[in-house]
């Protein structure tokens, strides 16, 4: 059988460095944040631009537009279908 040694506790001391260190990511993170903030913001505002102008498109073509989507239409080659019956 094995038996598990127990070894004291470590004790861990807190730097004036790590502090520093823990400030300046904190304040980057935060800035990055505003940033990002920022810029919803205005994507926001300019939606809600787009919907105030009297354009006449919908919001989900206004969603295709801004992510590149461009939906194919489906050529309709055959005739009118009912069911599984083709006239």
């Amino acid at each position: 059988m094995f038996k598990m040694l127990r070894r004291k506790p470590t004790r861990l001391e807190l730097k004036l460095d790590d502090i520093e260190e823990f400030e300046s990511i904190r304040k980057e993170l935060e800035s990055r944040k505003k940033q990002r903030d920022e810029v919803d913001l205005s994507a926001s505002e300019e939606d809600a631009a787009v919907s105030l102008s009297g354009d006449s498109r919908t919001r989900e073509q206004t969603i295709h537009d801004r992510i590149g989507y461009k939906p194919q239409q489906k050529p309709n080659s055959h005739g009118v279908q009912f069911g599984n019956f083709e006239f």
